[in-house]
């Protein structure tokens, strides 16, 4: 993107050349001659705007200034636009606080009626020379207003985000930490009864530090967006698999069932059914002092219901934390819903997931 006095050094440049024309193409013998002061002072008039961004009230007085004493001074060839006093107008209503730009806009009248008067009295050119400044003032605030728009839409967009970041940061680490102290907790008591047992429980705890670290490593890669950023694609269905070996070797005895026409899913929606087992066997391990769960998809013809049951006693804490806020929102940005309570008769814990699918 070009820095900002770039710009203005171009736009003046620009504007330079369009004023230069009435000083070299053929004119009729009897207007006024082209002189060189002429030119020079009409330069004057434009080279203020390379300073239009950082005082534009001072480049309004300026090009006034000259103007006027162009007008008054010198007999020179006139201009089709006044081009320096529309592209000042326009940046103070783009760019200058509301009180300046609303002196301005009351002075302006005034300002383009003297001009008139001084140039040709003609009720046709103040017309039109009230036209075209209002014009270019209201193109000014357009400009404003969208790029507060833009802002706007952009800080949004930064929330949402965070917000996503900071779900798949929950889920990632919650899950390997749960997981890592449950195995830490159930080491010492295997190493004195089942020896062999303490062996898996540390290869198991090992494995998901790995896979956790993995993950956080591509996650902070694409933050800091190097080239050399680990890449792998976001968990989805197939993955689901090994991760109910995980949670199986923290002692939780996991089901899988899938009923209905199973189909590939596009890649977010698919991370979503993975992230919400995730976090919903997260919260089985954590809370429930469940032995079992089941897992169940189920794949209709425009929809997919996921479930997640356990047979322990459910969160403690007043629902579960910001774990199933995130259900809820990982299944509101697909269109879909998130339901958590107890479980089929009154025991355990269920999530029900709904989520919308494309037509077969």
């Amino acid at each position: 993107m070009a820095r900002p006095w770039a710009v203005d050094i171009g736009l003046a440049l620009l504007v330079q050349a369009a004023m230069t024309m009435p000083f070299v193409l053929p004119r009729d013998p009897r207007l006024p001659e082209a002189t060189w002061a002429a030119y020079g002072l009409t330069t004057l008039t434009v080279l203020p705007l390379v300073w239009r961004r950082r005082a534009p009230l001072a480049v309004l007085a300026a090009i006034l200034a000259a103007s006027a004493l162009y007008e008054l001074a010198l007999d020179g060839p006139g201009q089709p636009l006044p081009y320096t006093g529309l592209v000042i107008v326009y940046t103070i209503a783009d760019l200058s606080p509301s009180r300046k730009r609303m002196g301005v806009l009351l002075l302006l009248p005034v300002v383009v009626a003297v001009s008139v008067w001084l140039n040709t009295r003609s009720a046709k050119e103040l017309t039109f020379s009230l036209f075209v400044f209002g014009a270019a003032y209201a193109f000014g605030r357009l400009a404003d207003t969208r790029r507060r728009a833009n802002r706007v839409e952009a800080e949004q967009a930064a929330a949402r985000e965070r917000a996503r970041i900071a779900r798949e940061m929950h889920d990632i680490l919650s899950h390997a930490v749960s997981l890592m102290i449950v195995q830490a907790e159930a080491g010492p008591v295997a190493v004195r009864t089942a020896p062999e047992r303490a062996e898996a429980a540390f290869d198991a705890i090992s494995g998901t530090g790995r896979d956790a670290m993995a993950q956080l490593r591509r996650m902070l890669g694409v933050l800091r967006e190097t080239d050399d950023a680990p890449r792998a694609p976001q968990p989805d269905t197939a993955q689901l698999p090994g991760l109910l070996e995980r949670v199986r070797s923290s002692g939780l005895d996991v089901a899988y069932e899938v009923t209905g026409t199973a189909r590939p899913l596009p890649p977010d929606l698919a991370a979503t059914v993975y992230r919400v087992a995730q976090e919903a066997l997260t919260n089985t391990v954590k809370h429930a002092a469940a032995r079992t769960a089941t897992v169940r998809l189920a794949y209709g013809e425009d929809r997919l219901e996921m479930t997640v049951t356990d047979d322990g006693c459910g969160p403690t804490g007043g629902g579960g934390g910001h774990g199933l806020v995130g259900l809820r929102e990982r299944a509101a940005a697909h269109g879909g819903s998130a339901v958590c309570g107890p479980g089929p008769g009154g025991r355990g814990f269920r999530v029900a997931v709904t989520l919308p699918l494309g037509a077969r």
